[in-house]
């Protein structure tokens, strides 16, 4: 392999290379995509699954899980569509408590040595039962100004485009060229060299909870802002879309392996796939095995670059 494209490289160019592929296909399939109306359609659910990604991404810089994300975004974006629009301020209230829940949980998981998968899980019929008290049938409606944001028509690229690409600058600086964003990745890689070093683990495994807490919300607004209503199932299959989406970026589920630049782009080619597999007329039934074999081929083209870097 030459010198320009040693498989380090080609790695951390996989998660872009996947979605140019995908890209270049829907086009070929469907010319009309290669416009303003059509790149909006397309990405339509992008910026949501990029936040629910991110979110799955923070519990994954510390070697944790969270099955419960999709439920969690749910019961985000029912008191988006009920107290965030009637009573603001209690709204507000409510959104600040999900974070602080997370931010517990995240020590709770720590304390005690818990199982992060089994402790998500729980916590998943939790959210499901508070969005369900809060919003027993779907209905609701989003704040008209978070309906303002998600509908805003910037210049010349849909505003998902923009807003996909800023997060994933921004969490890319905090968490990978910070000092304590190097400190939150060595958790997960080699915690007690981090913790040899004068560092808090609770401390830090509580501020990625929190931040996980936190793109929940924002995937639960942007999600109501684009449905203008609710659901407490609303987003229920965000759980698997974010793992996928994450180890689709370049993630790993030890070590501390993130990428929050690739999880943006994994979540956007799951968000892709959809389409493509529907200009192919494939099932909806079939659509999600076919996201899974998507990822699948990925994952094995990082198995063959890894061996190919170890040589």
């Amino acid at each position: 392999m030459s010198s320009l494209m040693t498989p380090r490289l080609l790695r951390n160019l996989l998660p872009a290379i996947s979605l140019t592929v995908l890209l270049l296909a829907i086009f070929y399939l469907q010319p009309r995509a290669m416009s303003y109306l059509g790149l909006n359609l397309l990405l339509n659910l992008a910026l949501p699954i990029a936040f629910a990604t991110l979110a799955q991404m923070c519990m994954m810089t510390v070697n944790d899980l969270d099955l419960g994300i999709g439920a969690y975004v749910g019961f985000v974006a029912c008191i988006g569509a009920t107290f965030l629009r009637d009573t603001p301020a209690l709204g507000v209230l409510m959104l600040l408590a999900c974070v602080a829940a997370y931010a517990a949980l995240g020590a709770l998981i720590h304390l005690r040595n818990l199982p992060s998968i089994v402790v998500t899980l729980g916590m998943s019929f939790v959210w499901l039962g508070l969005a369900l008290l809060v919003l027993p049938t779907p209905g609701g409606k989003a704040p008209d100004w978070i309906r303002a944001i998600m509908t805003w028509k910037t210049p010349m690229l849909p505003f998902t485009i923009y807003a996909s690409v800023g997060v994933a600058l921004i969490v890319h600086i905090i968490l990978m060229r910070s000092a304590y964003g190097a400190v939150l990745r060595g958790v997960g890689g080699n915690a007690r060299s981090v913790e040899r070093a004068g560092w808090s683990l609770l401390r830090a495994k509580v501020t990625m909870y929190a931040l996980a807490g936190v793109f929940g919300i924002f995937s639960g607004l942007a999600l109501i802002g684009l449905t203008t209503s609710a659901d407490a199932n609303i987003a229920l299959r965000y759980t698997l879309l974010s793992i996928a989406g994450a180890i689709l970026g370049g993630g790993e589920f030890v070590g501390g392996r993130i990428s929050p630049i690739g999880a943006v782009i994994g979540a956007t080619t799951l968000t892709l796939a959809g389409s493509f597999l529907s200009f192919l007329r494939i099932s909806p039934d079939w659509q999600i095995g076919a996201q899974g074999g998507i990822l699948i081929i990925v994952l094995a083209l990082r198995i063959l670059i890894n061996r190919a870097e170890a040589k």
